[in-house]
């Protein structure tokens, strides 16, 4: 039996669909336990049509990687370019981060739960997003350190965010509120930031 086909889009458009359909159904069944034509049946298409988008499987699930790490590090990035005080980025930054861990839990499965750990190509596509946040996030340090060593505290600022939402998804009881949690998190950080001596000229 052919699925149900959907209205004809414009590319862009098809092409939006087809990652969100397909972000759902990968955080659902995984990388491996998805197949083309099951993707193709929830978008409402057939496989050609999918294929006309998406080369393979494996071709869709990077740029979905791609696509759910750009809207983490525009979350973060946004949330942060509006606070005015290193403090009150500190504390935006965590509240964004955990903000879409709660709003968008299927893209940050993707991202750090799952097939995406397992398979190397695709452990370097979630790296390549953290390296772009630590990026993001490291010229907002104020500490009077060189940029290897702002670099070192940023990484560590998004390895502290990752590692907990990663608990906090896989154990609801953990985190209780994840607004209380990015405030404690925020707390811990900053104290830590206010602690760092200044390297000498």
């Amino acid at each position: 039996m052919s699925p149900r086909t959907s209205p004809r889009l414009p590319a862009a458009r098809r092409r939006r669909q087809l990652l969100d359909v397909a972000l759902d159904v990968f955080a659902t069944r995984g990388f491996d336990g998805t197949s083309m034509a099951e993707l193709a049946e929830a978008a409402g298409i057939t496989k050609p049509v999918l294929y006309q988008h998406f080369s393979s499987k494996r071709e869709l699930y990077l740029e979905l990687l791609e696509d759910v790490g750009r809207q983490l590090q525009e979350a973060v990035g946004k949330a942060t370019a509006g606070a005015a005080r290193p403090h009150d980025q500190v504390e935006a930054g965590f509240r964004a981060y955990f903000a879409f861990v709660n709003e968008h839990r299927s893209a940050f499965q993707l991202l750090f739960l799952g097939s995406s750990r397992h398979d190397l190509e695709f452990a370097d596509a979630v790296e390549r997003v953290e390296e772009s946040m630590a990026d993001a996030i490291a010229p907002l340090i104020e500490a009077g350190i060189d940029g290897r060593h702002r670099r070192q505290l940023a990484h560590a600022l998004v390895g502290m965010a990752e590692v907990t939402g990663r608990r906090a998804m896989a154990d609801p009881t953990f985190a209780g509120s994840l607004d209380d949690l990015a405030l404690h998190l925020a707390e811990l950080a900053w104290a830590g930031l206010r602690g760092i001596r200044p390297e000498a000229g």
